[in-house]
């Protein structure tokens, strides 16, 4: 009888699963184990890209090759809707973002007695992975690693520090929190690294909300063609890629659709790559984002009206509904439950759903789906490389 295991699948969390069931940490899909539980790795297994692999939490997934990425990828988003009893007509092929192309990250800073540290925490720990490299962040982020730690080493107080960065229209606008600055001499090396990292937008949050420090010109992130005010901390689809890669789903499957509404519209990102040949409804709750795409509303030809609303508490009901021919929508991972139990109520025949939690998202379809709509397409996303973090784009049909 043979001692030696062969792992057949990854787990959600990254493991790898043997055909007797066994998990096995860093394995992947075509390895073998033995009686001792040694891996010996398959065509599949490779080198990580990066050298924090295995300390950082960021990654899970750098030793899979992306042939079992991509089937990792549609396995959550396959098995989430088979878990309610759903099949997709027809299974698009994985959209799987390259590496060196996320453009916001969430990072932590932390003064020590040698300088700082900068990065993002340890998996399962409070332990800041002091960065030398980041092979997912887009080069425009990457290069501030270095700048923001001498800067966070020099003028950042003993508590750890919150470093969000969001590459915009004109730069990095990065945003420093739980970050005083005691006088004028720390508030004026704050203006000086901002000119010479040639920064899009600074600001600062002592403990009482974020302030803009320096702006040299309103910061913008352009959507579908149109530049819409990027306010501080606002949501953007992590790359520009897979927003693409999404958007263009959605214009596609949603053809011949005259008025749509888009519900948690956020900033517009769907609202504008829809507005050529119809009018469509930007519905959202959160003030400063919907502000920025109402502003940027008459830019895009005046074909996107938006309208603030919390849907959680007070979704669209079925006659608001039925005066559109579809709807869009993109919750956060908590998902949509009141909104979707009043789209099943309605006479609505097309929706396209956008979302980054496979289980919620499921939960969602199944409502629709005893309501008579049919999953007729199914894109899984992976725009969190290297993550188990999944994300999905899918066409719901009466």
């Amino acid at each position: 009888m043979s001692n030696i295991d062969q792992i057949i699948r990854l787990a959600a969390k990254g493991d790898g699963v043997a055909a007797s069931g066994r998990h096995i940490a860093g394995a992947v899909p075509g390895d073998t184990i033995d009686a001792d539980g040694a891996i010996t790795s398959g065509p599949h297994h490779i080198a990580p890209a990066c050298r924090h692999f295995g300390t950082c939490g960021g990654c899970l997934l750098q030793h899979v090759d992306d042939t079992v990425l991509a089937e990792f990828v549609e396995g959550r988003v396959v098995n989430a809707a088979k878990g309610q009893g759903i099949e997709p007509s027809e299974l698009l092929l994985v959209h799987l973002s390259p590496p060196a192309t996320r453009r916001r990250a969430g990072l932590h800073g932390l003064r020590t007695h040698k300088g700082a540290v900068l990065g993002y925490r340890e998996g399962g720990s409070h332990r800041v992975v002091d960065l030398a490299e980041c092979p997912v962040l887009h080069p425009a982020l990457t290069a501030l690693i270095a700048p923001l730690r001498k800067f966070v080493g020099a003028h950042g107080p003993k508590a750890m520090v919150g470093i969000d960065l969001t590459l915009a229209d004109q730069g990095v606008d990065v945003s420093l929190v739980h970050f005083p600055l005691e006088g004028l001499g720390p508030t004026e090396a704050a203006l000086d690294f901002a000119r010479e990292q040639g920064l899009a937008r600074l600001t600062i949050d002592q403990g009482y909300g974020p302030e803009t420090l320096w702006e040299p010109e309103p910061a913008t992130v352009t959507l579908a063609g149109v530049p819409v005010s990027l306010p501080p901390g606002a949501f953007l689809q992590a790359t520009h890629d897979a927003e693409l890669r999404m958007a263009t789903d959605a214009v596609e499957w949603l053809d011949g659709a005259a008025m749509v509404a888009d519900l948690f519209a956020g900033l517009g990102t769907f609202a504008f790559a829809l507005r050529e040949g119809r009018k469509v409804l930007a519905v959202e709750a959160e003030r400063a984002a919907h502000l920025a795409c109402k502003a940027a509303g008459p830019q895009s030809g005046g074909t996107v009206l938006a309208l603030h609303r919390d849907l959680f508490r007070s979704p669209l009901e079925p006659a608001e509904l039925n005066r559109f021919d579809a709807v869009l929508l993109d919750p956060p991972r908590a998902g949509a439950r009141a909104q979707v139990a009043e789209i099943a109520a309605s006479t609505l025949a097309k929706v396209v759903y956008v979302s980054c939690n496979p289980a919620s998202w499921a939960r969602d379809a199944a409502t629709l789906t005893a309501a008579g709509f049919r999953l007729t397409k199914l894109r899984p996303v992976g725009q969190f490389r290297w993550s188990t973090h999944v994300e999905l784009v899918s066409l719901f049909e009466r």
